[in-house]
């Protein structure tokens, strides 16, 4: 597997850690205290960093750095917007297209020769 697929790939999976990390508890954990949240968001951001990590390792042998932090974002609104709409059973939005659109942009302008 090319390495800019490998890389994507693992940063898929990453984020999809993350987002639970960073979210999940607001659905399932709001009547717990705060710390109860945090160190179960920590459990789940563990996965997280031993896939991120590994992710830019490999993908900087053949992108920059630039590259990889749009990268990361267009994946990072890929996943957040399943997310909302699916497991937190929120509305989709058109400023979900807006910022897919603006995404797009910014993937094209770090990554013209």
């Amino acid at each position: 597997m090319a390495v800019t697929w490998r890389t994507v790939l693992l940063l898929v999976c990453s984020n999809v850690f993350m987002t639970f990390a960073w979210y999940a508890h607001l659905k399932n954990l709001a009547s717990k205290p705060w710390y109860v949240a945090a160190f179960v968001s920590w459990g789940i951001a563990l996965f997280e960093y031993l896939l991120q990590v590994p992710a830019n390792r490999i993908g900087y042998t053949v992108l920059t750095l630039p590259q990889l932090k749009i990268i990361q974002e267009v994946i990072t609104l890929s996943v957040f917007v399943p997310f909302v709409v699916l497991y937190m059973r929120q509305p989709i939005k058109l400023d979900y297209l807006w910022a897919s659109l603006c995404m797009m942009g910014a993937v094209y302008f770090i990554f013209r020769k």
